[in-house]
């Protein structure tokens, strides 16, 4: 008797969980196309421009320094918009980069507050920086409120304690981060660390090249994104760990270096990839035999005991000689 009662709780149980199952079945919203998206998520980029004003504290050695504040102009104002800085000769400048990417052209604006004085990351460094995120968003008309623009603080890291490497972060972040420099720091007695002259900024980010129809946390889907930021220092890598830092097989220094392998990403195949030496289809900085002929990288930047030589000390491309014939081929490939 209590064996049968045991089945028919767990016939019942099982029944009323199909049950369940198909009367809250949810709706998945198709993926919208990215053009139509991106059209849509500029013109609320640019109104966002267009209707704020901004406020920077210039407080060099101190944590506020090239804090910023966004404000809505009100009805009648008389501030002058992000927008007014549109191309400046003098800082704050509004300017823009147009970026490949899911087979159309996003133009991203970003704000130069200061643009640093040390080196610039590429987009496949890592960085130090601190952050402040907000995401916009249309918000329809009710019966008893107009449509507007909202602006939603998302995320803030004022005290960042470590690197972001770039090859992990939104698209949006590696096309604009290498577009600024790092500045200096002084070690306090205190185990603080003041930063200076550092480059300071806001990027304004379709979806398409943030988290877009995913979101991400708080963040919904499609919307673009605001992120004002400190770049306090930078962290080279070695992505495939072939000896060479990655931003030394950024072969034509732009700062720039990408993988077409991705066809979503790039469904339009370059012809060719300025960063890839022997045309194998992957980029130096993730290939371990840059030129293709089955000896690594790695193995023919070895001096003659087999000791990896740092690249720092590896002759240039002016004629020096060179301590092995390997070290040279390398050089010869990427001096042409």
């Amino acid at each position: 008797m209590n064996k049968f009662k045991y089945y028919f709780i767990v016939l019942v149980t099982v029944l009323s969980f199909f049950s369940c199952s198909k009367n809250n079945t949810a709706t998945v919203e198709p993926l919208r196309d990215y053009s139509v998206q991106y059209t849509a998520d500029l013109a609320t980029i640019e109104e966002y421009l267009k209707t704020y004003y901004i406020t920077v504290t210039n407080h060099p050695g101190f944590t506020d320094d090239q804090d910023i504040v966004f404000t809505k102009i009100p009805s009648g104002g008389t501030q002058a918009s992000v927008w007014s800085y549109l191309n400046s000769a003098t800082f704050p400048k509004l300017l823009s980069r147009d970026v490949n990417f899911h087979g159309i052209t996003y133009k991203i604006y970003y704000l130069v507050l200061r643009e640093g004085t040390g080196e610039k990351p590429t987009n496949v460094d890592a960085v130090l920086a601190s952050y402040r995120g907000d995401y916009l968003n249309q918000v329809a008309a009710t019966s008893t409120a107009a449509a507007y623009l909202g602006v939603t603080k998302f995320e803030e890291s004022k005290y960042p304690q470590s690197f972001f490497g770039l090859t992990s972060t939104i698209t949006g972040w590696s096309e604009i981060f290498p577009l600024f420099r790092k500045g200096t720091y002084t070690a306090n007695a205190d185990g603080t660390v003041t930063y200076t002259n550092f480059g300071a900024g806001v990027m304004f980010i379709p979806s398409g090249l943030g988290y877009y129809a995913s979101g991400s946390g708080s963040i919904p889907a499609y919307c673009p994104l605001v992120f004002s930021f400190k770049l306090y220092e930078i962290q080279r890598t070695d992505l495939d760990e072939d000896g060479i830092p990655s931003y030394l097989e950024d072969l034509n220094g732009d700062g720039y270096m990408y993988d077409f392998r991705n066809t979503i990403n790039y469904p339009v195949t370059p012809t060719s990839n300025p960063d890839d030496s022997d045309g194998d289809g992957i980029p130096n900085f993730y290939d371990v035999d840059d030129d293709g002929d089955n000896y690594t990288t790695k193995l023919e930047i070895k001096d003659a005991n087999g000791v990896l030589i740092p690249f720092a000390s590896i002759p240039d491309c002016s004629g020096n000689t060179t301590s092995t014939t390997r070290v040279k081929k390398y050089l010869d490939k990427n001096c042409h």
